[in-house]
């Protein structure tokens, strides 16, 4: 297991970086080719169209992961059984988002977006609901294969397929009116989900006859109950939360607009919350892929050692989660304090930008042990509490945005982000160390990180004057001297922390590498030992 789970570590951080450079590149390139009006109602379609997909496969992929983690271990022809049945679930789920979706595009172009235009662009997208809803099954099927080469190539088809296609349908239609244009890029998007779904199920008719062999499904013991109890709070609470987040995006430009009503009053405040959305988080989320790929191996392994009553292995995999999670965000979070500023320069140009990314920098460790904790608790069992912090989080987000926006503006923003961070991590650590019998190391998972961050910021905050004169310089100077300055705050973070604790953790990790590597030779021999007793013992009878 040891040397596929590095493996599967390495295909997938690697495919994540590729794909969020290829989103960022379309981005960039969407921006040029719609213009600002036109990005502006990308973004409004968006926000109603991620409420509908999630509504079509937010809880499915769950629990395909984990029902289908369970039935493998116990036997195949009961795994296909309840593979049907979650395909069936799936694709009632995505029906019923694409209908509803084709239903209202009308009235929510018109009254949530205020803007009639985009009701194509609504219709268009529904058409990709149900293909991404029977991916989703499939994906985590093969996650709890522990294969994620299928996600991956799907993943990167679709990609591609998109880029080209949006590339090709917006150089033919430069004439075109916005509404066309939108349109014709979220038809594209609906387009490449359809191949890669189809991609993903080429893969599962080869791979069935490996899983299944030619056992017919059977019914698992209790599946209505057992799919409904991870379901509806996975789904609900991700549903709930995308409705809320959606009434968020409405009020945080309204509310905006009334502290900056003599200083440009709407447009200046949806300038502001679309350089904060869509340039300063995007950057401080791109790095938290080459950690997402971690929380995505580490479900099943979880969730196995949960449902067989390995709580010391457990409590060995959520420890590793929580320390290499804090060491990883802190350096991104320290890497982003020092030249977060520069950065914005040199990619937006916006020195707005660059001050987000630098007040937000010191938060990371708690938004990125969030996001890995909140997958570790639906790997324990603990939906329903991830759904009601969920649930919590959402409303006082929205009431913070009403009572401090118009009184403090982006900053009063900004604080609603850092609170909301704090209490999810809070919240969720607490029940996840609670649930699974885990004691705290808070020490070991953010306290020894943070002093790792606290000396390579001192020591880039001096690289940084160093460079000054470069950074001041041309866009290739610039370059060049974020890179060097952020190579060497990097190489003074992991100097220090590699005596604090993410040494023995590195240790660690290559010795289960090669623990693993032992266990498939002995196995091969074993198997192999096996196989020749019993050829002799036929040619003796």
């Amino acid at each position: 297991m040891g040397r596929s789970y590095f493996k599967n570590a390495v295909l997938l951080t690697g495919s994540d970086v590729v794909l969020r450079l290829a989103g960022m590149g379309l981005r960039i390139y969407l921006a040029n080719a719609l213009g600002g009006e036109g990005m502006g109602m990308y973004q409004l379609v968006l926000a109603v169209y991620s409420l509908f997909v999630t509504l079509a496969t937010a809880g499915v992929s769950v629990a395909a992961t984990r029902l289908m983690t369970e039935e493998l271990s116990r036997s195949p022809a009961a795994a296909r059984g309840m593979l049907q049945r979650l395909g069936l679930a799936a694709m009632g789920l995505g029906l019923a988002a694409m209908a509803v979706q084709l239903g209202t595009a009308e009235p929510a172009a018109r009254w949530w977006l205020g803007d009639v235009r985009a009701a194509g662009a609504l219709r268009v997208s529904a058409l990709g609901m149900p293909w991404m809803a029977g991916a989703a099954v499939l994906r985590g099927f093969f996650l709890a294969r522990r294969q994620v080469t299928p996600n991956i190539i799907s993943q990167l088809a679709e990609q591609a397929v998109r880029i080209a296609l949006v590339v090709s349908a917006l150089s033919a239609a430069r004439q075109r009116d916005t509404g066309t244009r939108c349109m014709l890029v979220l038809g594209a998007t609906a387009l490449s989900e359809a191949v890669s779904a189809s991609i993903m199920l080429a893969f599962y008719r080869r791979e069935a006859a490996r899983c299944f062999g030619t056992a017919k499904p059977l019914r698992p013991p209790d599946p209505g109950r057992r799919l409904w109890e991870i379901l509806w709070p996975v789904e609900g609470g991700r549903v709930l939360s995308s409705g809320l987040h959606t009434a968020e995006n409405m009020l945080v430009p309204a509310c905006l607009a009334v502290y900056l009503a003599n200083s440009g009053g709407r447009a200046a405040a949806l300038e502001q919350y679309g350089v904060l959305k869509g340039m300063a988080l995007p950057l401080l989320n791109f790095p938290f892929g080459l950690l997402g790929s971690l929380g995505v191996l580490l479900m099943p392994e979880i969730t196995q050692a949960h449902i067989e009553g390995q709580t010391l292995r457990l409590n060995r995999l959520l420890d590793r989660m929580l320390r290499l999670t804090g060491y990883f965000s802190a350096l991104a979070g320290v890497l982003f304090w020092v030249w977060g500023r520069p950065a914005a320069q040199l990619l937006y140009s916006s020195p707005e930008a660059g001050f987000y990314l630098q007040a937000l920098a010191p938060a990371m460790p708690l938004m990125y042990l969030e996001s890995m904790v909140d997958g570790a608790m639906k790997g324990v069992g603990e939906q329903k509490a991830a759904f009601r912090y969920s649930l919590w989080d959402s409303i006082l987000r929205i009431g913070g945005v009403v009572l401090l926006l118009p009184r403090f503006g982006m900053k009063g923003f900004l604080a609603v982000i850092l609170l909301s961070c704090t209490y999810t991590c809070a919240a969720n650590t607490g029940r996840l160390l609670f649930s699974s019998g885990t004691r705290h190391a808070f020490r070991r998972w953010l306290g020894a990180p943070v002093l790792a961050a606290l000396t390579a910021g001192a020591a880039g905050t001096g690289v940084w004057r160093l460079l000054a004169k470069f950074l001041a310089g041309d866009r290739l100077a610039q370059a060049a001297a974020i890179a060097a300055g952020g190579t060497a705050t990097a190489a003074v973070y992991l100097l220090a922390a590699l005596p604090l604790g993410l040494g023995e953790e590195l240790k660690g990790l290559f010795a289960s590498r090669a623990k693993g590597k032992k266990r498939e030779k002995m196995s091969a021999r074993s198997g192999a030992a096996s196989a020749a007793g019993t050829g002799r013992s036929a040619r003796q009878k």
